[in-house]
């Protein structure tokens, strides 16, 4: 093990590994700061970009990206009452009274500091839990597999929006969409249409950039730049996170940490919903004269430290068991993948060096936002000055060509604007299109080893029901559906009654 350490370090420890790492920052934030952008578009639209760099910088980007992106989210949260990110909307509750009271500075500091302890946390857990869990997976054969990735479809729950018959759907054209082209097992070509181009079958990337990228491209063309009035001008002395405050949220930062990194393990959560548990804990042991939803500092360092806790938690069942915990993990499989790394069990063993120096990597980030948040924070706060249309057009033109750097292929442009278009259309009658994108990562997992294991066994079903594992998750699926749904009914309600009580822009 020490020499597996020693290796990463040398691997990680570079001059473009720090630059790419500082880059990735640099430029989750931005996208986190502009509502309606996110970490995961930007993730998208750079991972075709990402296919001539080296396996470690490239990744140490990638996820440099989603730490930086869920801090992002706070600043036009506390700045003009509009989360940059579903993860932030909590922040908004006593951001932008505290920002209103002429103390902008003083909230945008407790949700650096939170983020990068929150993220601290998550990261630690990553680092240490991972490899043991690994461990424990190395002895998953096909029947284990099926059971595990059918677990993994039950996060279609938790993404379905009002519907699970709608999110089913979804997910149904997911996996459909990756049945195209040639059988892995059979060899013989499925919904190809006897075009040639489509026997490679349909690049999951491609799907990814009209899903996430195009679709909400298309849903901005109409609509005007708002106008954004903030208060970081207008700051009152004073107006400075002190140590004071920093002691006085230590305790609700690393709760609320831990309860965030507990949930970004639990597939199908993420940071939204960690984020409003903590917030609800910490209002829960508020003190006399703590007035949460009036500007209280422990409002803002609740929410930020459990939602950052969350970030590489999510990580966790991806790299262990090949399930991404939430879509950003999703699309951060495609990156393993890319660059030769296959998630699961073996990937410690296969790559630990590369495996190691990316997780010591996700801690080094924590402390690079932290830096650039301290420092460039007036600069970031500008990115909600500028023009939608303009951004849009930008957006859409990189967007093109990231989709043809996937193959040289005009088609993949073509299937990535078609996948756009639906996913909006697909929107307009309350079609999620995020089970789409796990159906097409864990349609081929569950598919590949229900057929092997079947082969195993003759043809029996009841191979399912004769290992002690494979029934553990077939019952989880179950449980799990339901407290997912469960959980998403409540938080719904949760998030509207803190949205009416929140103070207007």
């Amino acid at each position: 093990m020490g020499e597996v350490i020693l290796s990463a370090l040398s691997g990680l420890l570079t001059i473009e590994n720090l630059i790419f790492a500082n880059l990735g920052i640099f430029i989750g934030i931005i996208f986190g700061a502009i509502p309606g952008m996110n970490g995961n578009l930007a993730i998208t639209i750079l991972l075709p970009f990402t296919f001539h760099m080296g396996t470690i910088p490239a990744l140490l980007m990638l996820t440099a990206i989603f730490f930086g992106a869920n801090f992002g989210g706070s600043i036009s949260a506390i700045l003009i009452n509009t989360p940059g990110t579903n993860a932030a909307a909590a922040t908004l509750i006593d951001g932008y009274p505290m920002c209103e009271k002429g103390q902008p500075q003083r909230a945008l500091d407790m949700a650096l500091v939170a983020s990068t302890v929150g993220g601290l946390i998550s990261a630690l857990c990553l680092l240490f839990f991972a490899p043991q869990i690994s461990k424990v997976a190395m002895k998953f054969g096909p029947p284990e597999y099926f059971a595990l990735a059918l677990f993994g479809l039950s996060v279609i729950a938790s993404v379905s929006g009002k519907s699970l018959v709608k999110g089913l759907i979804s997910g149904g054209i997911g996996i459909l969409l990756a049945t195209v082209g040639i059988d892995s097992i059979s060899g013989l070509t499925r919904f190809t249409f006897d075009n040639i181009r489509l026997f490679n079958g349909i690049k999951m990337l491609a799907v990814l950039l009209g899903v996430y990228a195009i679709a909400q491209m298309i849903g901005r063309i109409n609509q005007t730049e708002a106008k954004v009035v903030t208060a970081i001008e207008k700051a009152r002395e004073g107006d400075r996170l002190t140590l004071a405050d920093v002691r006085k949220t230590l305790p609700t930062m690393l709760k609320s940490g831990a309860i965030g990194a507990f949930i970004g393990a639990i597939p199908g959560t993420g940071g939204a919903i960690a984020a409003f548990i903590a917030y609800n804990e910490a209002k829960r042991c508020a003190k006399q004269g703590e007035e949460f939803g009036k500007g209280e500092i422990k409002g803002i360092a609740a929410p930020e430290s459990a939602n950052n806790g969350a970030t590489a938690a999510t990580l966790i069942p991806l790299l262990t068991m090949g399930i991404p915990g939430d879509v950003v993990a999703a699309t951060l499989l495609g990156a393993f993948t890319m660059h030769g790394l296959v998630v699961g069990p073996k990937l410690f063993a296969n790559s630990g060096p590369v495996v190691y120096a990316v997780l010591i990597g996700c801690v080094i980030s924590q402390f690079i936002m932290f830096l650039q948040g301290k420092y460039l924070l007036k600069i970031f706060v500008k990115i909600t000055h500028i023009p939608q249309q303009l951004l849009t057009a930008i957006l859409v033109v990189i967007c093109c060509a990231g989709a043809f750097a996937i193959g040289k292929s005009e088609m993949d442009v073509i299937i990535m604007l078609g996948s756009g278009i639906i996913a909006y259309l697909l929107q307009k009658v309350d079609l999620p299109p995020v089970p789409i994108v796990l159906g097409m990562v864990l349609g081929p997992v569950a598919e590949s080893n229900l057929r092997n294991s079947l082969v195993m066994s003759g043809g029996s079903w009841l191979i399912f029901l004769q290992r002690p594992i494979c029934v553990a998750f077939i019952l989880l699926t179950f449980v799990l559906i339901y407290l997912l749904k469960r959980s998403d009914d409540k938080q719904r309600k949760e998030t509207d009654k803190f949205m009416k009580n929140a103070p207007e822009e």
